[in-house]
């Protein structure tokens, strides 16, 4: 087939891979399409909690039509035996001619394997197609395949001058009801969210997502090194339906262990540093859990956090036409830094007007 048909059936599975994001993990957010004499005979995309895989899926929907076919796979197809059977050897079963994949996967238990079972079986493959676009929606899995932590995308919404709350500490709202509707779209597309004990004792909020019906509820987990939270809280009182994970050092008192423990809320233990949660420690926590994807929500001092310790990969930044002044509360506590250079960067990735607001996106450097 052309290039221009490959890419346009390879933008075709990317799309149908997106909507397993925040729902998969551990596993990759997969799409596969199976074409056949130029039309589409199957698709499919990998299932809530990973399984099924999306070849297998878009297989079934084919049936005997997948003979002869060409499959479109936005990533490596897996070569081992999980608790699911392969599906390389899915698509050698099927009698697939052709797959097209974009980019391999770096787990140890595939990379190349995949491909390299497709090609003993005769079956032509070609990878690379829209290989930037995958890698970027993969980021998530392969930055905990890589580096044994889920991507961080920390989420701002400010002032024009950078602040999140008035000198008296109020902040509803800052930014328009179009923007909070999108948090809640975000939110759905990660594995997590996450937020400071600070920020769970100001705002007692719920972190569920809501207003866009049946959605997806991520986890929710707070950094809280002491557990020093209030027991009476919107997640305490919904821990058993949508879960909550915490965070918390060695020294956390077994009286709140146990009275968090009973409402239903999962405790990880992480090492601590100058009294706070290391937040490398925390994140290869979590990534040993299997999640690819969290969505930081704050407040200043975590996501100061993060930022000066290299883990934020992503800021969703909205920006609110209003301006708050010098004695507001800033949207980040103090970074130490001395000089320019030292200065987190990154990289505008695209800007868009959200109702009143303003959203840009932006990739770590």
């Amino acid at each position: 087939m052309s290039a221009e048909v490959d890419r346009r059936h390879m933008a075709h599975a990317l799309g149908l891979a997106r909507r397993g994001l925040g729902r998969v993990w551990p596993n990759p957010a997969v799409g596969c399409v199976v074409v056949k004499d130029g039309r589409i005979v199957g698709r499919g995309w990998t299932q809530p909690s990973g399984r099924p895989h999306a070849e297998t899926v878009a297989l079934a929907q084919a049936g005997p039509l997948a003979r002869g076919a060409a499959a479109y796979v936005t990533l490596e197809p897996c070569a081992h035996h999980g608790k699911t059977p392969p599906c390389a050897e899915a698509l050698i079963g099927a009698g697939i001619s052709q797959v097209i994949t974009a980019i391999e996967d770096p787990d140890p238990r595939v990379a190349g394997r995949g491909h390299a079972m497709l090609r003993e079986a005769g079956i032509d493959v070609a990878t690379g197609v829209m290989a930037e676009e995958a890698t970027d929606l993969q980021r998530g899995f392969l930055i905990r395949v890589r580096e044994g932590r889920p991507l961080v995308t920390l989420k701002l919404a400010t002032s024009l001058d950078g602040r999140i709350a008035t000198a008296s500490g109020e902040s509803k709202w800052i930014t328009g009801p179009e923007a909070r509707r999108l948090v809640h779209t975000m939110r759905a597309a990660h594995d997590a969210v996450l937020i400071g004990a600070g920020t769970a004792r100001a705002d007692n909020p719920s972190l569920t997502v809501r207003g866009l019906g049946e959605a997806h509820q991520p986890v929710r987990i707070i950094a809280a090194r002491s557990l020093d939270l209030p027991s009476a809280s919107n997640l305490a009182r919904s821990a058993r339906e949508v879960p909550v994970w915490l965070l918390h050092g060695p020294s956390a008192p077994a009286e709140e262990r146990r009275e968090w423990t009973a409402a239903g809320a999962r405790l990880i233990k992480v090492a601590e540093t100058d009294k706070r949660l290391d937040p490398r420690a925390m994140l290869a926590a979590l990534g040993r859990e299997g999640l690819t994807r969290v969505f930081c929500e704050g407040g200043g001092q975590l996501g100061a956090t993060l930022l000066r310790s290299g883990f934020v990969d992503e800021i969703a930044l909205f920006s609110a036409g209003v301006a708050l002044g010098e004695d507001a509360w800033p949207a980040l506590a103090s970074l130490g830094l001395g000089v320019l250079v030292d200065a987190p960067r990154f990289r505008l990735r695209k800007l868009k007007r959200v109702g009143s607001d303003a959203l840009s996106l932006w990739t770590r450097i």
